[in-house]
């Protein structure tokens, strides 16, 4: 293969902290260091949260306000993707950032269950939330965690409240959500191409289940996620140093599979996503 990989770095999330692993970036300078290296290593994707100074999450503008502006000036080009996952806030306040227009946004399109509870994504909210991201010009990831998300997207984009060409990651290893399965990921991808023939996708595995997502996705021609967003750890034994020690490991992969890293140039490129001026 000769077709550049994207990868994209989640660099904090909404649960793991510093008693997890010491390297988890918590204030907005953290996370701007620990994204420019990232950045360095290769990851042309930053997937941000915020959190508040005791580490919980949130759905501050004010705080990805800072965040965008010193990934912009930081790492000059990479695409910048904010979260409207529900672990921050709830309601519209989940969406409260898209006017600060990103690149792009992750948009899920149902519910599903998650470890402790369940992730509620209803329909209009998530139309919302779309609607939102088609005013401000922001590219919606769409974060599928079970078969019916990518159908529902495909829907959503026939009717003309996605744009098209759809970008769709497969998240797999959630407990009580979909498992990390080869065969499945098969299925969701000949599921999406059936669906939305246009499409393009990525793929994430949570916890030890990413290096596994991660080699799955390189192998198959798609794109894939890394960060300690999902995983804080290189093994059993040993924690990640930092989020850039886990876009190395993937990059490594890539070369296994005679795939570049993608550049933040031809990641724009594949992805249709211009530089805002």
């Amino acid at each position: 293969m000769t077709n550049p990989c994207i990868i994209a770095v989640a660099i904090t999330g909404s649960v793991p902290t510093k008693a997890n692993n010491p390297a988890v970036p918590v204030t907005i300078a953290e996370q701007i260091e620990s994204t420019q290296e990232a950045f360095e290593a290769g990851a042309s994707i930053a997937h941000c949260h915020v959190r508040n100074e005791d580490e919980t999450p949130s759905s501050d503008p004010d705080k990805f306000a800072r965040l965008k502006e010193g990934l912009e000036k930081h790492c000059p080009g990479m695409i910048i993707q904010l979260s409207t996952g529900g672990r921050s806030g709830a309601g519209q306040a989940r969406g409260g950032m898209l006017p600060l227009r990103p690149d792009m946004a992750s948009l899920s399109v149902g519910s599903n269950n998650f470890p402790t509870r369940v992730y509620e994504n209803p329909p209009d909210l998530v139309d919302w939330l779309a609607s939102e991201m088609l005013k401000y010009d922001v590219m919606p990831e769409i974060e599928a965690f079970d078969l019916s998300h990518i159908i529902q997207a495909a829907r959503m984009a026939g009717d003309g409240r996605l744009k098209q060409p759809l970008y769709v990651q497969f998240v797999m290893g959630v407990k009580n959500a979909m498992i990390a399965d080869e065969r499945i990921l098969d299925i969701y991808i000949e599921t999406l191409k059936r669906f939305a023939p246009d499409a393009l996708w990525c793929a994430a595995g949570i916890g030890p289940n990413q290096i596994v997502v991660n080699e799955w996705a390189i192998a198959r021609g798609g794109h894939t996620r890394t960060g300690l967003e999902d995983n804080v750890r290189l093994d059993r034994d040993r924690l990640a140093p930092s989020n850039a020690a886990l876009v190395a490991r993937v990059a490594e992969l890539c070369t296994k599979y005679d795939r570049p890293v993608a550049t933040w140039q031809q990641a724009r490129d594949i992805l249709n996503l211009p530089l805002r001026t």
